[in-house]
């Protein structure tokens, strides 16, 4: 069973949502910050609250690396510490690592992000030096059902620089991007149909959604844009093919949300920022449930 099953069934039980982990110091509450041993422990404390707050309202978990190797060693140590707490509550883990080299380095890539300390169940992945730099990853799908999200149409607003160029052939680069993926992905079909590898599909752009769904029929969808970069339930759903197919990822929004919430203020604690993550990520899965 490759993990994109997994992703699939996860969905059909708790829904579309995927917390992003994009842990900064400054979205902790101050008084936990300032009680830590160091930012990197209070980073670790602020996740496992987190975490044990959305679990049961969690399709999987995305953690970005940079927000943990911005604190040196110490935080890739909470980075490493936060996927192993992931893992022991049973969670699906994207680390969102964006690799893109080629050849040996991908292998070691694939080796450090697959096995080890830092294994996780998925990774993004960036095409742009080539199928060359998927193609080392592959293995890791045969033989631990491993799987990658592969940049295609993101939710940047730099996306039109590169992945809105058209070819001399017709269509955007990003339509070559799905073109190759779909190729690549039909000889590791998982059991609902997708497969082993999906696409990053953001949802800010809504005109073009429908019809990257139906052309992209085999592959799973991690979909940012929701929340803070102006995406909502309505966009996220015209990304999803019967009522599956993706999750929604949404990381400021739930993780910044305590101070939004009435009584927020420096005394506040890391079970009052929990709590709000939860009523947040409650409120964005109802919504997305009710859009499709």
């Amino acid at each position: 069973m490759y993990n994109m099953d997994k992703l699939y069934e996860a969905v059909a039980v708790k829904g579309h949502v995927c917390v992003g982990l994009d842990t900064a110091v400054d979205y902790i509450p101050p008084r936990e910050r300032k009680a830590a041993a160091s930012d990197a422990d209070a980073v670790l404390a602020f996740n496992k609250a987190l975490i044990d707050a959305t679990i049961d309202a969690a399709a999987c978990y995305k953690v970005q690396i940079a927000y943990y190797e911005e604190l040196g060693l110490a935080g890739l140590t909470a980075y490493a510490e936060t996927l192993r707490y992931l893992r022991e509550q049973g969670a699906l883990v994207i680390a969102d690592i964006k690799r893109g080299d080629i050849a040996d380095t991908a292998l070691r890539y694939a080796k450090a992000h697959f096995d080890g300390d830092f294994e996780a169940d998925f990774v993004t992945l960036s095409p742009y030096m080539g199928m060359d730099s998927i193609e080392p990853w592959i293995s890791y799908a045969e033989t631990k059902g491993k799987g990658a999200f592969v940049l295609m149409r993101t939710s940047n607003k730099g996306m039109r620089d590169f992945e809105y160029q058209e070819l001399k052939n017709g269509g955007r680069l990003y339509d070559t991007v799905g073109d190759r993926l779909a190729t690549l992905v039909e000889s590791h079909k998982g059991a609902h149909g997708y497969g082993a590898f999906g696409a990053v599909v953001g949802c800010t752009e809504r005109d073009e959604a429908a019809a990257i769904r139906e052309k992209r029929g085999n592959l799973f969808f991690l979909i940012p844009g929701y929340g803070a970069q102006g995406g909502a339930a309505d966009d996220a759903a015209l990304l999803l093919r019967e009522g599956n197919g993706g999750v929604v990822n949404a990381s400021r929004s739930i993780l910044k949300a305590w101070t939004t919430m009435p009584g927020a203020g420096d005394s506040v604690d890391n079970s009052f920022a929990a709590e709000a993550a939860r009523k947040a990520a409650i409120e964005m899965r109802d919504a997305i449930l009710r859009a499709i």
